[in-house]
């Protein structure tokens, strides 16, 4: 028993490197924002999704809801601070009708959230039953998140080129998805981390498989030279979904 809590440990610390790792990858992307004082095509939804999403997974983590979920909730905790700095930076330089966009969003997720803690907290009584709910939101928002790659596999299969699916965000995507897998896996068995992550991993797998078929067979479509911050952002914000 101690030794398959040492492991789950080490696979939770190991995910949680990853994974914090993916919640700096969209650092760039706002350095250029800053550096220009203009968000140009850029859109903040990714964000403001993934603000839901770890606020829900931070609220799994927590004792009275899910016990011994430590690693699920510190990961989440830094992934929640780090959106909410990525929003801030594009409120700042947005327009008026984008700042307008992200206060809207932030209010309805807000209004969402807060009832269902208060559901959580008031109407269920037990850590299963809490559980249950808060898991299965976590599994259902991380679950749209890990389809957010098919519009980019789906191009890639199309022009026959990898061109719009970088290589190594593939490759840490697969491995966030199989840590977290491993870390499920593991007494105590967390079906919930296990659902959406396992599916992170098939996702992950399947962009690796189509790199490596498109790749190697140097079929390489003629694509006109455009900037395309949108099919950068669907990819980065799916590498985001910690657990």
């Amino acid at each position: 028993m101690a030794s398959a809590a040492v492991a789950r440990n080490v696979v939770g610390i190991i995910g949680n490197v990853i994974s914090f790792g993916l919640f700096l990858s969209p650092t760039p992307t706002f350095y250029g924002i800053i550096k220009k004082k203009a968000v140009e095509e850029f859109k903040p939804d990714p964000y403001i999704a993934t603000i839901l999403n770890c606020a829900f997974w931070v609220l799994y983590g927590m004792p009275f809801v899910h016990p011994h979920s430590i690693l699920v909730l510190t990961i989440n905790s830094v992934g929640l601070v780090l959106e909410f700095v990525y929003v801030i930076i594009f409120y700042a330089y947005a327009t008026n009708k984008g700042r307008k966009k992200v206060l809207l969003w932030l209010l309805v997720e807000a209004i969402f959230f807060t009832a269902i803690v208060l559901i959580t907290m008031l109407a269920l009584h037990g850590t299963k039953r809490r559980s249950l709910i808060v898991g299965v939101l976590c599994d259902v928002f991380n679950v749209m998140m890990y389809a957010s790659p098919l519009t980019i596999m789906a191009k890639v299969i199309r022009t026959k080129s990898v061109k719009y699916m970088p290589f190594w965000l593939s490759v840490t995507n697969f491995l966030n998805g199989l840590c977290w897998t491993t870390y499920a896996l593991i007494h105590p068995f967390d079906i919930y981390v296990l659902t959406s992550n396992g599916l992170g991993a098939i996702s992950g797998a399947f962009q690796l498989i189509l790199y490596g078929c498109y790749y190697c067979s140097g079929k390489q479509a003629k694509e006109k030279d455009v900037s395309t911050p949108n099919d950068i952002q669907i990819s980065t914000v799916a590498s985001m979904q910690v657990v």
